[in-house]
């Protein structure tokens, strides 16, 4: 369970990924933004979720 640690930095990548789309499609005359800037929002969500549940998880252990 050591790469915990490491798939939550995955969210962040996404949510700077879809930032960019988002900025790149802003001119465009489409909505496509806006679904990027939603889904980038959730990554950053998504982020700290996991990164709570990590340290909930690794403290969980560290009792035992």
């Amino acid at each position: 369970m050591n790469y915990l640690k490491y798939t939550q930095y995955v969210y962040l990548l996404a949510a700077v990924f879809f930032i960019y789309k988002s900025i790149s499609f802003w001119n465009d005359g489409t909505d496509e933004h806006f679904l990027f800037l939603g889904i980038a929002i959730v990554s950053v969500f998504m982020f700290f979720f996991r990164r709570k549940f990590a340290k909930k998880f690794e403290a969980r252990n560290n009792s035992k």
